[in-house]
């Protein structure tokens, strides 16, 4: 049975201090009599089909290089997996390492689900990771999780559907709109646009200069005059015939539209580098998404991982992140997944420099979008997609999809005001 973490995650600290003063190397925190390593980590792994494999292989060897210590390695999906760690942490139930979106660490912390990682064995080298990546893992000046990767989103384009139609890659959303007639004539649409997640608007947001709500303000501004362009931005580029889009099922909609050239282009990130690979070959590229009226900009997204605060076998724990978030490690998941390392060395590593698609992208994490790294950004979005949803199969007008959206947004933040 898991120990009660209590309402905060200062219960974890003291319990850390306690375990790291003691004499006897006491087993629940991790480490046996021989100071070997040694309990249980259960890891709980979001990533999806195809990297999954890689994540546990990686896991698996770890296990292999501590045989004191099991590591219960679990894929969960990505969907539910927010709101499951949740209720399993509330019941002490949660497992001891979680792969956690960048948006849901404030949130854990809030709770006091996560274990307070300064100053322990997870955190090792902390200035060889980049600041961009660095910056999800703090809530109210500690640190709460430890970068694993880092993304943020791209235009991924068929190359022999562009040279076929006669289009440069375009730098914008208008130029995407002006291709469709080239595109038609060769039977084909431009764009495919996500509209079952909201994370896919983001880029028409920033585009337009706007974002979902200025945290530092403490003010709402999805519904301002950029927020209603992003609206509107979207809604045209369908109704002009230049994008294709659904509001359910997107994912698998849009790797099949681009696989079978149904389209000519997407917007994607590095997770899905290998099935696009697998699908187009050499006639991949991949370039920075199309500009809006103001900018062109895309989310920072990623991935970090957190350790749950009541967790009995904290020592394995951390040293399981440390391991997992090395530069050996990334090192080692960038070369089978091309997914973008958190840290600066390990784009130095040959093997690394020599990838295209991680040397396209880092440029453009470099200089992504920051997310609100609050509490409630992953709540954020449910209401943006009810919006969206409602605007494309016409039941809002950009107008009303915007300003629905605000006044959702005010009723989640109502402390603010």
């Amino acid at each position: 049975m898991r120990r009660s973490i209590g309402t905060t995650a200062v219960v974890a600290a003291l319990a850390f201090v306690a375990t790291a003063c003691g004499s006897d190397g006491d087993e629940a925190g991790g480490g046996g009599a021989d100071g070997e390593l040694s309990g249980t980590v259960t890891f709980w792994d979001t990533s999806n089909e195809t990297e999954a494999e890689v994540f546990e292989a990686v896991a698996r060897d770890f296990e292999n290089m501590h045989p004191g210590v099991t590591v219960d390695y679990v894929n969960v999906g990505f969907d539910d997996a927010q709101n499951r760690f949740k209720n399993a942490a509330a019941a002490n139930e949660a497992p001891d390492v979680m792969r956690t979106e960048v948006a849901w660490v404030a949130d854990f912390a809030s709770l006091g689900y996560l274990y307070p990682l300064d100053g322990t064995a997870a955190v090792e080298n902390q200035e060889d990771f980049l600041d961009e990546a660095w910056t999800s893992t703090q809530y109210e000046g500690e640190t709460y999780a430890v970068p694993q990767v880092t993304d943020t989103l791209a235009l991924f384009y068929n190359k022999s559907l562009l040279t076929e139609a006669g289009v440069e890659v375009p730098q914008s959303l208008d130029e995407i709109e002006q291709s469709q007639a080239a595109f038609e004539d060769i039977g084909t649409t431009p764009l495919y646009v996500r509209g079952d997640d909201p994370y896919w608007f983001l880029p028409f947001l920033y585009g337009e200069g706007g974002d979902m709500v200025d945290a530092e303000a403490h003010e709402v501004t999805i519904d301002d005059e950029a927020g209603v362009a992003a609206f509107s931005r979207m809604q045209e580029l369908v109704d002009s015939g230049a994008a294709i889009t659904d509001t359910s099922d997107g994912w698998e909609n849009m790797m099949s539209a681009f696989a079978d050239g149904d389209v000519a282009m997407m917007i994607n990130g590095p997770w899905a580098i290998a099935d696009a690979t697998a699908a187009l070959g050499e006639d991949l590229g991949v370039a920075a998404v199309p500009a809006g009226g103001q900018a062109q900009a895309a989310p920072l997204g990623g991935w970090d991982y957190g350790v749950y605060a009541g967790t009995p076998d904290a020592d394995a724990s951390f040293e399981f992140v440390r391991y997992m978030s090395s530069a050996e490690t990334q090192a080692r998941i960038t070369g089978e997944l091309s997914l973008l390392p958190t840290r600066a060395s390990v784009y130095e590593e040959p093997s690394v420099a020599g990838n295209e698609m991680v040397q396209f992208f880092k440029p453009a994490v470099d200089v992504a979008h920051e997310r609100p790294w609050i509490p409630q950004a992953q709540s954020l979005f449910e209401p943006l997609q009810i919006s969206i949803e409602a605007m494309l199969t016409g039941s809002a007008s950009p107008e009303e999809a915007a300003g629905d959206t605000g006044d959702a947004y005010r009723e989640l933040l109502e402390d603010w005001q």
